[in-house]
């Protein structure tokens, strides 16, 4: 199958490799040339701008930051795109953005569904992701065999923005129970305890959870290598306040997890792993 692929950063990147192993013909872009054309060697085609790229394609993925980028990535390839092409967005971005977008494309007989992800960059390199999709469901089911290439629970959420909803949520439970991870790591620590032995005891009980196996070994480390960068968590908690706000109730978790992960970029971790969290814990742990 011939797949465009718009995006190919710290999660695109592994999930292009993944669609090529699997015999599909990819064409790639991406706004920072090298790392589309880091590509290559795989076997992806390089474009020189997105229309390119989506041209002619059967599905087309975008992966980008935030709303705004998927919105400039939809304008420059929706006058060459043509009716019984799929758009799949697994960005994380706002609900009504993509509702919009679908209403918009299927006027002219486009699919668009969305489909955000969660796993990090591991689960984009072992194909392990969870998608979350929202659209047609005719759609979906077409495509649902190219999303198993990416992830191993891939489910439809409901109609036009329901995925992004069900990351939104996602998006909650991660950042409470990193902030979690992180403060019994640093109780650990401050109890004379030995944080390795305290992660292998609680991570086989109630307090199990992929944000303390994954990232509490990273925490323990001070390993801050990016999986997931600050920036981008923060981003989706500012997309979770707003569909907070528009639904009328308060997560007071949340603005905790939130401030936490702004603590965190102040302090210059904004390009480093979600894990970088407990950095700023430790100096504001250590205030008397």
């Amino acid at each position: 199958m011939d797949i465009a692929w718009i995006g190919t950063g710290i999660m695109g990147a592994p999930m292009v490799r993944r669609l090529i192993a699997a015999g599909h013909r990819v064409r790639v872009y991406n706004r920072s040339p090298e790392k589309a054309r880091a590509l290559a060697a795989d076997g992806a085609i390089v474009s020189t701008d997105p229309a390119q790229a989506a041209t002619g394609a059967a599905i087309v993925f975008i992966m980008v930051p935030d709303t705004p980028d998927v919105e400039a990535v939809v304008a420059k390839i929706e006058p060459g795109l043509a009716s019984g092409q799929t758009v799949i967005d697994m960005s994380t971005i706002a609900p009504a953005a993509e509702r919009a977008i679908s209403a918009r494309l299927r006027r002219r007989g486009i699919d668009y569904l969305d489909a955000p992800v969660s796993g990090g960059d591991v689960g984009a390199r072992d194909g392990t992701l969870t998608i979350m999709a929202g659209g047609d469901a005719a759609a979906f089911a077409r495509v649902r065999p190219i999303l198993e290439h990416l992830g191993h629970r891939v489910t439809l959420m409901g109609p036009s923005g329901a995925g992004q909803m069900t990351k939104l949520c996602n998006q909650v439970a991660v950042a409470v129970t990193l902030e979690a991870a992180a403060e019994a790591l640093c109780l650990a620590r401050a109890g004379g305890l030995d944080p390795e032995r305290v992660l292998e005891a609680i991570g086989a009980g109630a307090a199990a959870s992929w944000q303390l196996k994954a990232l509490g070994p990273k925490i323990i480390a001070r390993d801050w290598t990016p999986g997931f960068f600050i920036k981008l968590i923060r981003k989706d908690l500012r997309l979770v306040a707003e569909a907070a706000r528009d639904a009328g109730i308060a997560l007071p978790g949340l603005r905790l997890a939130a401030s936490m992960f702004n603590t965190a970029a102040a302090m210059g971790h904004d390009h480093d792993g979600t894990q970088a969290l407990a950095a700023a814990l430790d100096t504001i742990a250590a205030l008397k």
